[in-house]
């Protein structure tokens, strides 16, 4: 493959012949094969490179100015393009070639190609501890539906309800144990007023003899 340099030898523009020296003297410096194609003295390659300069890149007028670069039929941009790529360090590929090994550019390529290639482990990685990291929450959440833990606020009112009815149970057997006492103070009571009722009852009587052996006393004086 030919890179081929449209440039014109006899421009009157001091900024054309800067861009055209600026980029024949890269291109040398890199050992790059090239050729110049005349545009001034040349006719048929004036027509050429304006054939083949797509249409983005042409200016409004129609007519793209030198330097323009191709690798042989194939566009590779003009001047500003190639400045860019200079300033990129992939002036190689601008033009279309593979950079030579030790060269800033092919160490910039390999470096990225193990980026890409570390970046598809990771994420080989990733993807695999995600499936995993899926997985046992799903076997974590079944064990969780099968045997659902308590929940701390209906087991704190289990224990208050559990409390309460341990209160409540001592209450109602003291209650019980009441009754039977209060029955037996209840049969007490009725035997006293029984007794009482058996003194009154001798009491009169003793008193009614006693006023009748008076009355016979006094009969008899």
């Amino acid at each position: 493959m030919v890179i081929k340099v449209f440039l014109a030898s006899s421009s009157g523009s001091t900024a054309i012949k800067k861009k055209q020296q600026d980029v024949v003297g890269f291109l040398e410096a890199l050992k790059i094969d090239y050729a110049q194609l005349d545009i001034a003295s040349n006719e048929d390659n004036r027509m050429w490179m304006r054939e083949n300069v797509p249409g983005e890149k042409k200016p409004t007028n129609g007519i793209p100015l030198p330097p323009q670069i191709f690798n042989e039929e194939m566009y590779c941009g003009d001047y500003e393009t190639f400045f860019e790529a200079k300033e990129d360090n992939t002036v190689f590929e601008f033009l279309g070639l593979t950079p030579p090994p030790g060269s800033k550019e092919a160490q910039q390529a390999e470096n990225a190609q193990k980026l890409h290639n570390g970046s598809g482990t990771e994420e080989h990685l990733d993807d695999d501890t995600t499936k995993k990291e899926i997985a046992e929450t799903e076997q974590n959440g079944d064990a969780h539906i099968a045997e659902p833990e308590e929940d701390d606020s209906m087991k704190a009112e289990t224990d208050a309800q559990e409390d309460i009815a341990g209160e409540e149970e001592p209450a109602e057997e003291d209650k019980e144990s009441r009754k039977p006492a209060e029955e037996e103070e209840q049969e007490e009571g009725e035997e006293d007023r029984a007794e009482d009722e058996l003194v009154s009852e001798d009491e009169e009587e003793e008193l009614r003899e006693l006023e009748e052996e008076e009355e016979q006393a006094s009969e008899e004086d």
